[in-house]
């Protein structure tokens, strides 16, 4: 073998420099009589400066999708989001908010003014759309029937001379959701063995339903292999359905569809059958997908072979030659949460009379009164899971694998809940020590208009209450509590060289400390105070910290709530601890971090 068969490689070369230096001693080592020239406005330099340019390179890309294709390592969310899908995690869609509102018409009276006449008491379709003072639109969820014997009813006017009822004013309580729904009309081709669509819309909040031209609708499942899904359907017994309105049933789905968030777009996408395969028997037989041993005419090995399972409709019916009407829940606003008493406008009410309503002038008299408020703010989740957070989300769901054992099992369930009930932003199971059952505290936590912390409603509670229900231990009992928010400040001391300016060191010293709480704490989560001194020594503005305070701020715009921060406090300062039931907010950054330069 000739010399110039053994060339050295140095394959350990990964950046700029030892790229440039190994081609270098590669060029002098085996050609040294052809090229000597190394100066740096050499052509040879170039070439060589080129070639280490190019490799620096690439080395960099394939460190860098080496690190995302790795959960921990992966920063772009939509990769870490696509890693999680691989153990069943799905990333909900933009979010929506939930709400009770009430509503109010005026009834006339009948002949004898002593109770409002019942057959021009309405029922309020659900798909009725109000509208806040900002201009947000809210769809109402369910039917309200104004006729309800357990509705509020007082006199609204009466008569001044006799003092008479000339009409009543009826009070129903209705749920509402962000939002309004719109249509999309998709053409299908030939037949495509796991079809995707597209939706144009790139405010699609959820799904609510596909249907075929041939009238065949199709259901969201959460994976294609999902042949099953439940169903609710109006409780007809008169007896029972006023404590239970709806009946969950089990209902076979052939049609189905997943959905999926790519880019801002979302995808549905189809199962692997055709039509015809509909008309066959949906259980394979199993002499059917065993391997075949050919030269004998019986078969010994039941080896399967998986390819013959895919061509049963085990993933559904994917359409084919159609047009698909794909009916969706819209939010063209970034911030679905409302403050109390903002949702008061009526936009498109749709009113259902009795057939014995036939006074014109009394209908329309009782559409004019509709009234509709909110007493409660409607909230949910105006912001996305931090990257952190999101791949904490990940490795809980698949450590639950759809069953809650654990507090992280009710935890990860809890932030997979559809965003169509709701969205919550931060959750805590608590074993209840007091309790002689297993029963656990569940804090919940939702955000408002502004991004802060508030209490949850009482709709969202309940959701995620039945939400539960469907994984939780047979044992398990639940009670959902509101956690104590407890505002905070931060006063500090620093000290900065003679020659740096004050005002800016500061402002640089206050921009560290935002950063830090940038994330929102977590229910029970310590505030650990030598960070703070940490992250501020370690600027080249701030030669020492001399002090750092953390102070609990209450009324006005904060929470009322109130704690005894030194009580909580390390005895070496060390570390803010926070009781199970309480989290921690630096509410308004811009006001509550204040600092003192020396």
């Amino acid at each position: 073998m000739s010399k110039k068969d053994k060339k050295l490689i140095r394959y350990t070369d990964r950046e700029f420099s030892s790229i440039k230096e190994s081609l270098v001693n590669y060029t002098k080592r085996y050609y040294p009589d052809i090229y000597k020239d190394f100066s740096e406005a050499s052509f040879g330099s170039m070439m060589l400066d080129t070639v280490a340019y190019v490799g620096d390179m690439l080395s960099f890309y394939l460190d860098y999708q080496t690190n995302e294709s790795f959960l921990d390592t992966a920063v772009e969310y939509n990769n870490i989001i696509r890693l999680g899908e691989q153990v069943g995690y799905k990333q909900p869609l933009r979010s929506n908010s939930f709400g009770v509102v009430s509503l109010y018409v005026l009834a006339p009276v009948k002949v004898n003014g002593s109770s409002p006449d019942t057959d021009y008491l309405p029922v309020l379709a659900k798909g009725s759309k109000f509208t806040t003072t900002a201009g947000q639109v809210f769809t109402l969820i369910d039917d309200v029937d104004f006729g309800n014997p357990d509705n509020e009813v007082v006199v609204a006017t009466s008569n001044e001379q006799d003092g008479v009822p000339t009409a009543y004013a009826v009070k129903a309580f209705g749920r509402v959701i962000s939002g309004e729904l719109n249509q999309e009309n998709i053409s299908v081709g030939d037949f495509t063995r796991f079809l995707t669509v597209s939706l144009s819309d790139p405010n699609i909040t959820e799904v609510v339903s596909v249907v075929d031209a041939e009238g065949h609708e199709y259901f969201e499942v959460q994976y294609l292999s999902q042949d099953t899904i439940f169903k609710s359907v109006v409780n007809k017994d008169r007896e029972t359905r006023r404590y239970v309105p709806s009946i969950m049933t089990a209902t076979s789905v052939p049609r189905r569809y997943v959905v999926f968030n790519r880019n801002g777009t979302l995808n549905v996408k189809f199962g692997y059958g055709s039509e015809s395969s509909l008309k066959t028997d949906n259980t394979t037989h199993p002499s059917n997908v065993v391997l075949k041993m050919h030269g004998r005419d019986y078969e010994s090995d039941l080896t399967l072979d998986p390819s013959k399972l895919l061509e049963t409709d085990k993933f559904g019916i994917a359409p084919a030659n159609t047009t698909l009407t794909v009916t969706y829940r819209t939010n063209t606003v970034d911030n679905v949460n409302v403050a109390s008493r903002a949702l008061t406008g009526i936009s498109e009410p749709r009113f259902v009379f009795k057939e014995s309503a036939t006074v014109n002038s009394r209908i329309a008299f009782v559409k004019d009164s509709l009234e509709v408020v909110n007493d409660e703010p409607i909230v949910g989740d105006v912001t996305l899971p931090t990257p952190a957070e999101l791949k904490q989300r990940v490795n809980d769901v698949f450590a639950s694998q759809n069953r809650a054992v654990t507090a992280s099992d009710y935890e990860a369930l809890i932030y997979r809940m559809p965003t169509k009930f709701g969205s919550v932003k931060r959750a805590k199971i608590i074993r209840d020590q007091d309790s002689f059952k297993r029963n656990l505290n569940l804090y919940l936590l939702s955000e408002n208009a502004d991004g802060h912390f508030i209490a949850s409603n009482s709709v969202l509670k309940n959701n995620v209450k039945v939400w539960l229900n469907e994984y939780r231990m047979i044992n398990d009992t639940i009670d959902i509590l509101d956690p104590k928010i407890i505002n905070i400040g931060i006063d500090f001391v620093a000290v900065v060289d003679f020659s740096e300016d004050k005002i800016e060191a500061l402002n640089i010293a206050i921009s560290e400390i935002e950063s830090m709480f940038a994330e929102k704490l977590d229910i029970g989560q310590p505030i650990y105070i030598t960070k703070i001194y940490d992250r501020l020594n370690n600027l080249d503005e701030i030669v020492d910290v001399t002090n750092v305070k953390i102070v609990n701020k209450t009324g006005g715009r904060y929470s009322s709530e109130s704690l005894n921060l030194d009580g909580y406090t390390s005895a070496d300062g060390r570390i803010l601890y926070a009781p199970n039931n309480v989290v921690y907010e630096l509410k308004y950054t811009n006001t509550d971090i204040k600092g003192t330069i020396r």
